[in-house]
């Protein structure tokens, strides 16, 4: 895997991977570096809650997440916190299981974070 990220000027940063494909940032006005990173996580794990229901019925899933960081630098992130939704006839221990699973073994980006105290739960929303 390669990459490069050049200063487009101000605050601006374009991020691209091998592929050519760039994502834009902003270390003032968002999305920062670090504010992606929190994404990446839940998108990392999303992924594998996605995939791992791939035989059930659902319409929605999203993560949200809640985190601190160290009060001076480097302001690392202290604790994750993560809460998963699902919407459709999910069983909740199966749901469960796969966000467990992803965190254990699957997720790349959130294992990479071995100092951080990281907890999740889940909701499935029924309609």
């Amino acid at each position: 895997m390669q990459g490069r990220v050049e200063w487009t000027g101000g605050h601006g940063l374009k991020c691209i991977n091998s592929n050519e494909q760039s994502l834009d940032l902003d270390w003032e006005d968002g999305p920062s570096p670090m504010q992606v990173t929190l994404q990446m996580i839940g998108a990392c794990s999303l992924v594998d809650v996605v995939v791992g229901l791939k035989d059930r019925t659902f319409t929605d899933a999203w993560v949200e997440m809640d985190s601190i960081r160290a009060e001076s630098s480097p302001r690392v992130f202290k604790s994750v916190e993560m809460v998963y939704h699902v919407r459709g006839d999910i069983p909740e221990k199966l749901l469960h299981r796969i966000i467990e699973k992803s965190h254990e073994k699957y997720c790349s980006v959130s294992n990479m974070f071995t100092d951080v105290n990281m907890t999740f739960s889940s909701v499935v929303h029924r309609d």
